[in-house]
């Protein structure tokens, strides 16, 4: 019988199931407990400078094994649009993203520019051929747009705000691919071969992970560990239908919940 009427979990990675360089406690527990009930579980992260396969074997390293059909991430997202398109993209992102990304370039004059955490790479002289580029008609992806990201020495940077920078000084709009996009979480509520109302979105970022499961109508709970204590002080993103104080947490909500609400409380 599956818990509380969820067929499926959307769930979140960095700040929900590990923090870092280690599993939050009992992460791993209620992963396994999850599976052994039926919920479907799939992991949404908005890590744009790593490729699918390496989150997977550092997710590995960690003692949590997440299958590549579980996984979605904003560099799989993009790859999918790019071949849709049929884009000739100038790529914003760091070396080992750009190594996937590299096969859609062509050459000729930028449909696309791509950018995501770009850190590694970024001066201005790139930061200019893309406003250039963005100019001259090319389209403007955000990977994900998130202001800061943390990490045991601290808050740093994200690509957020180079994708702010671009949209300022070229006068336009980037499409997101990453979270909260509902086309992102749509694509993850299709593999998962769930209804929005059959699935509870779970993490620890209110703008990100809260804001994207209420959009797509999803039952949403935030975990009180990662950025939750920061966005609680500055009174920032959407309230969450439940709020947990991590996802050790996570069963016992929903074999406690019942039927899963159509609304925000």
């Amino acid at each position: 019988m599956l818990t509380g009427g969820a067929r499926g979990a959307l769930i979140d990675l960095d700040g929900t199931v590990h923090a870092r360089g280690a599993l939050l406690p009992g992460a791993a527990g209620a992963i396994d407990e999850l599976r052994a009930q039926g919920v479907r579980l799939r992991f949404l992260t908005n890590t744009d400078s790593k490729t699918p396969e390496t989150i997977r074997a550092e997710l590995a390293a960690l003692g949590l094994r997440v299958a590549a059909s579980e996984l979605f991430t904003p560099v799989a997202a993009a790859e999918l649009l790019l071949a849709a398109e049929d884009a000739d993209p100038f790529l914003v992102v760091g070396e080992e993203v750009g190594s996937v990304l590299a096969k859609f370039v062509r050459g000729g004059p930028p449909t696309h520019v791509v950018v995501g955490d770009c850190r590694d790479v970024l001066d201005y002289p790139l930061l200019d051929a893309a406003f250039r580029a963005l100019r001259a008609g090319a389209g403007l992806i955000a990977l994900q747009r998130g202001r800061y990201f943390k990490r045991a020495d601290g808050d740093h940077l994200d690509t957020g705000a180079v994708v702010a920078a671009l949209e300022y000084a070229a006068g336009t709009s980037a499409r997101l691919v990453g979270k909260p996009s509902t086309d992102f979480f749509a694509l993850a509520l299709r593999s998962a071969g769930c209804e929005a109302a059959q699935c509870v979105v779970v993490g620890d970022d209110a703008t990100t992970d809260i804001a994207g499961g209420l959009a797509i109508g999803a039952r949403t709970v935030q975990v009180r560990s990662g950025k939750y204590a920061d966005q609680r002080a500055a009174g920032e993103g959407p309230r969450a239908h439940d709020v947990i104080d991590g996802i050790a947490d996570l069963p016992a909500l929903l074999a406690a919940a019942g039927p899963l609400p159509q609304g925000a409380s």
